[in-house]
């Protein structure tokens, strides 16, 4: 563990109060249930701590939010993003829910290549059984989705790229993926904050590169584009461009790979914005609400332009245009 690494990453935990006072005020309006619980399993180190969200009163049939922490976080961390998820219920932006954190640890959500852990094994196959038993959610794909910052960023989004059958939409805030589709390939300014030993605990001792690459988000989103594609899974990025630990060059690199592989997805890059700081309250309440539109309640198709897009399709074919086929690839954008 590098000394200073902690005491950053700790920050994280405290970004959650530095919310506007508008947020706060509306957060107000409508107090949600937080408790904290455990779950027993034979997949991870048992229990696991559990904190869930909840409005007053929800009903049968509501969303699941998994909602992952980063890098040194626990379940805790859901407490310090409440005010930002009272504040998307009482604005009507977030549908009634259920928002819950685990802890665990610095696992990367990953099922460990000696099998001695199997975060993602729980996570889909006893989590979130779990929480749909034990508070009456909607079994259906299109009320779950996962989110997360950092460390929980990259457990977002290789999650939801592997099982899009299980999710409906996936929100990775600045994730922690490297830029590239092999490990041997990635540098050391991207991932200096995790060191050898700790990949080596996850990926195996040396690092077995088709592991790493069967579960790197970029390598996912090419091996499984037909599935992934095919899904409709709503995916949402979200990175600062003065990332503390470089994640936006992995950020960018993703989006890249997701745009190669006509992957349908939104990202934003933040000028000005950091790792840590009070831009994360704001940045996890829009993309709840992204998610909320696009998965849990998404609103009728637009047709206001029909006729424009009419016109346009008119003109194409003036021009001999076949827009069927897939997108042509975009041109190298380095010399």
């Amino acid at each position: 563990m590098i000394p200073t690494r902690r005491a950053a990453l700790s920050t994280l935990a405290l970004a959650g109060a530095a919310l506007t006072s508008d947020c706060a005020a509306a957060a107000a309006a409508g107090q949600g249930v937080l408790e904290t619980s455990s779950l027993a399993s034979s997949q991870v180190p048992s229990p696991v701590k559990l904190t869930t969200l909840r409005p007053q009163g929800l009903g049968p049939g509501a969303a699941l939010v998994l909602f992952l922490h980063g890098g040194d976080g626990d379940n805790g961390f859901l407490a310090h993003f409440r005010e930002a998820i009272e504040a998307a219920w009482a604005a009507g932006e977030l549908a009634p829910c259920l928002v819950a954190t685990p802890d665990a640890d610095r696992s990367l959500y990953l099922d460990y290549f000696d099998g001695s852990q199997k975060w993602e094994t729980f996570l889909v196959a006893e989590l979130i059984p779990h929480l749909r038993s034990a508070f009456g959610l909607s079994a259906g794909r299109e009320a779950t989705v996962v989110a997360g910052i950092s460390m929980g960023g990259l457990g977002a989004a290789r999650l939801g790229l592997k099982h899009p059958d299980v999710f409906g939409g996936l929100a990775a805030l600045e994730p922690g993926v490297e830029p590239a589709l092999r490990f041997a390939d990635v540098k050391l300014r991207n991932a200096f904050q995790r060191g050898r030993p700790f990949i080596e605990a996850r990926f195996g001792r040396p690092v077995d590169e088709a592991f790493w690459q069967a579960n790197n988000p970029a390598n996912i989103a090419i091996a499984r584009q037909a599935a992934i594609a095919a899904s409709g899974i709503a995916i949402y990025l979200d990175v600062g461009d003065l990332d503390m630990f470089h994640i936006d060059e992995g950020t960018e690199f993703l989006h890249r790979v997701l745009w190669d592989q006509r992957i349908r997805h939104e990202y934003r890059l933040l000028r000005g914005a950091d790792h840590l700081g009070r831009s994360l309250p704001p940045r996890v309440r829009a993309a709840l609400g992204w998610l909320d539109a696009q998965v849990l309640r998404p609103p009728p198709p637009d047709r206001s332009y029909a006729a424009g897009l009419a016109g346009v399709n008119a003109l194409k074919r003036v021009a001999g245009l076949d827009d069927s086929g897939p997108r042509p690839p975009l041109p190298p954008t380095s010399p």
